[in-house]
């Protein structure tokens, strides 16, 4: 694991940075869609909504994103997780995860979903790591890319 690589909350500084780094892997796969649109545009909504966005920085340059959106009470999704293409396959996208997990927890959860689309297959075997389980693998009603809902049930 990358020792330089620090986890900070969001700032405003790192709007740009959030929008980048989801844009890429997006448009790498799928298309992006309305509500990519409006969340990679206004990050402070998913904040004022009752969630966090997390950035890893390498010294001053953001490398990796991911964000704890509140869907209801007690209900959480990790979303808009996105690594710098270079810096993929170094444990980034898991230290984002664990930090939004324990902020998620922090904030009394008892469940978090993860939305993903079945060709993610490292992305998949991540969740699958960490103890998600897959709960649903069909059409999604909030975006066209995702197949599979993962969760996990935390105390």
């Amino acid at each position: 694991m990358n020792e330089s690589i620090i986890i900070r909350e969001y700032k405003k500084d790192f709007a740009p940075d959030f929008e980048r780094l989801n844009r890429d892997w997006i448009e790498t796969y799928f298309a992006i869609e309305k509500k990519d649109l409006e969340q990679m545009r206004n990050p402070q909504a998913l904040i004022d909504g009752g969630g966090q966005i997390f950035f890893a920085l390498d010294g001053d340059r953001v490398v990796g994103t991911a964000a704890a959106v509140r869907i209801e009470d007690g209900v959480y999704e990790i979303a808009k997780m996105a690594v710098d293409r270079e810096r993929r396959s170094q444990g980034i996208g898991r230290r984002l995860m664990d930090a939004a997990e324990r902020w998620i927890i922090a904030q009394g959860a008892r469940k978090i979903l993860i939305l993903t689309n079945s060709i993610l297959q490292p992305a998949v075997r991540l969740y699958e790591s960490s103890g998600y389980t897959e709960v649903h693998r069909g059409p999604h009603p909030s975006y066209q890319r995702a197949d599979l809902i993962f969760a996990k049930q935390v105390f």
